[in-house]
């Protein structure tokens, strides 16, 4: 039995937490103020253009690419730092994005100043700062600090969201090609099969060392059912192709019995047992061609 069960606060790993997902970088509310500064330095430029002034033309389309620049990098950024916060295990974003992006939107203002409003290269500067300072108070810098939230597991953190995320992607894999099964039925059930898999990411997540146990399942079984299902997906429009519906919901059934099986293991620490039934899995997929 683990020492989990004897948690003081009666926490079970695993059973209360969110399961292991990658935020999607996708817009979001937060920094879409930010595109409205370009417009006022394209509509300048436009003129400036218009006007046949190169000088103007040049300057009002570095002030708007730099301030379109910055606020996608912010955008990009606070999804990262979105991402990075969802985690109880995260490193840091590799590129301080949002840092960048304040820098570009500082340097930006400071150009409207001296070019735009002809401001002396003092008081220009010094409207870049304030514009700096803005942004970091309404947004602030990207998160720096790994969230390491355990001990003793023989990895780092960065092996630890490596893993979790290449595992991710095999769900993701699963996912994509659920949408090219016609079959409504399939489709509910591998989604189930993802949540699952999900499931099992975050009882890894709040122990991770869990991990050592749990990367043949993950390398192999959530790699042969990523396999398992594209292959269906391709194959399933032939003509012919009857028999092979039924062959994969047997491999359903058994994905679906073995994920929760696994899931249960793992909080119990059941070693022995979690590695038998790995071989046996490993054995049923090659005899069905997936592995």
């Amino acid at each position: 039995m683990s020492d989990r069960a004897g948690s003081p606060d009666g926490f079970e790993p695993g059973k209360h937490s969110r399961p292991y997902t990658r935020e999607s970088a996708s817009v979001r509310t937060r920094g879409l103020l930010l595109f409205i500064l370009p417009l006022p330095a394209l509509f300048a430029t436009v003129v400036a253009l218009s006007k046949g002034s190169f000088v103007g033309f040049f300057a009002g389309s570095l002030v708007s690419a730099l301030f379109l620049a910055g606020a996608v990098g912010m955008r990009v950024g606070l999804a990262a730092e979105k991402d990075y916060e969802s985690r109880k295990i995260a490193v840091p974003p590799r590129i301080p994005l949002k840092l960048i992006g304040t820098i570009l939107i500082s340097a930006a203002t400071a150009l409207v100043a001296w070019f735009g409003a002809d401001e002396s290269l003092i008081m220009a500067v010094s409207y870049g700062l304030v514009a700096l300072l803005g942004v970091y108070l309404t947004y602030g810098f990207d998160p720096r600090a790994e969230k390491v939230t355990f001990t003793g597991s023989g990895y780092t953190t960065a092996e630890v969201v490596e893993a979790l995320e290449e595992a991710e992607g095999r769900i993701r894999g699963i996912e994509s090609a659920a949408r090219d099964i016609d079959n409504a039925e399939l489709k509910e059930r591998l989604s189930h099969i993802a949540g699952q898999a999900r499931g099992i990411l975050g009882v890894i997540e709040d122990d991770p060392r869990d991990l050592r146990r749990a990367r043949r399942f993950l390398n192999t079984y959530l790699e042969g059912a990523r396999k398992v299902t594209e292959g269906y997906a391709k194959t399933h429009r032939h003509p012919g192709a009857e028999d092979l519906e039924q062959n994969f919901r047997n491999v359903l059934d058994t994905i679906e019995q073995v994920f929760d099986e696994q899931r249960e293991k793992l909080l119990r620490n059941d070693v022995f047992d979690l590695d038998v039934q790995i071989e046996v899995l490993a054995t049923q997929l090659k005899r069905e061609g997936v592995i």
